[in-house]
């Protein structure tokens, strides 16, 4: 596939957006103006007090991505800007351009969420991390008491099967049976994500103080912290109906991913910013836990960190645009901060 030429310069969009014809459409303008070349030329361009880096990162892309659908089928010879309307509001620009997946994967992302949560009120009792404060604020079973937050982390897991299991019975789209069999698949996956983070959160307790192998520290954390990673991109996925070879590369990806995410725990616990955290540093060395840290010293654990992200980036290049997404988060991951 011939890759699409784009406009680099600031002064080619504004030779563009002041010289060419224009076409005013609800949340994109059009501007185009002949150039001296034998193909089209474009450019994308979105206001940054329109919405947040992400989300105009992934305007650009599906832009991009519905003009290739159509390129072949245009006059060549112009320079295209596409603008994004900048009087329109965030909200209603993130519902305009992901509204069908907002409406596709909304009950598994409150699933996740709920799930997400649930582990973080069980992670913060006294009995595993025993941590007074999550992001500056105090953690349930301070807020309240330590029964409430047993039963705050057991109700939102419940719920969170609720969510799903209603979806699958009661959705419309159901009445395709490749539609029911990708949501029941999805189900599956969720239910072995929950039950393997609970197993890496036991693991953790039962290493306390220990000194462990490397491939049992890795099995810990991806499923620790990885597990719920892993599963929000398979499940996304088998919802999209991926083949199976791209099922298994975004897998790969994902679980690079969530292993790297919780070695930015253990460094992020050693020399972390208080009041950035939220919550002092130091509890897992006061904890004697098992950690990257404790085991290959800070660097060794940052250089584990690179070499995962770089791993993780390099799966999903082949994608090319379309993972820019997925890149930006892995690379988030890596520089996070809290």
């Amino acid at each position: 596939m011939r890759k699409i030429k784009t406009l680099k310069k600031n002064y080619e969009f504004k030779n563009v957006l002041s010289k060419g014809k224009f076409y005013i459409g609800k949340q994109v303008s059009i501007y185009v103006l002949k150039n001296k070349k034998e193909c089209n030329v474009i450019g994308v361009a979105v206001s940054t007090k329109a919405c947040g880096a992400v989300l105009r990162n992934r305007i650009k892309r599906l832009i991009r991505e519905n003009y290739r659908t159509i390129k072949n089928d245009l006059k060549q010879g112009y320079d295209i800007v596409f603008l994004w309307n900048k009087k329109n509001e965030q909200k209603d620009a993130n519902y305009y351009v992901i509204k069908n997946d907002i409406e596709k994967c909304m009950p598994y992302a409150v699933a996740l969420e709920m799930v997400h949560n649930f582990s973080l009120i069980h992670d913060d009792l006294p009995g595993i991390d025993n941590d007074d404060f999550r992001h500056g604020k105090p953690t349930n079973h301070k807020q309240y008491n330590h029964p409430t937050a047993l039963l705050a982390g057991d109700g939102l897991l419940n719920q969170a099967y609720m969510v799903l299991s209603e979806e699958i019975l009661y959705s419309e789209e159901n009445q395709y049976k490749e539609n029911f069999h990708s949501k029941v698949r999805a189900f599956n996956e969720f239910t072995k994500a929950v039950d393997r983070m609970i197993a890496g959160e036991y693991i953790d307790t039962e290493y306390e103080g220990k000194q462990v192998l490397e491939e049992n520290l890795e099995y810990m954390d991806e499923n620790k912290t990885g597990a719920l990673l892993k599963l929000s991109v398979r499940m996304g996925a088998l919802l999209a109906k991926c083949t199976e070879e791209d099922v298994e590369r975004l897998t790969s990806y994902a679980k690079k991913i969530g292993l790297a995410f919780q070695i930015k725990d253990d460094i992020l616990s050693e020399e972390g910013d208080e009041k950035i955290l939220g919550k002092p540093v130091g509890n897992d060395k006061k904890l004697n836990k098992c950690t990257y840290v404790s085991k290959y010293g800070l660097e060794g654990a940052k250089d584990k960190l690179n070499k995962l992200i770089e791993e993780a980036i390099n799966d999903i290049k082949v994608y090319g645009e379309k993972a820019e997404f997925l890149m930006e988060l892995a690379i988030y991951i890596k520089d996070r901060e809290k």
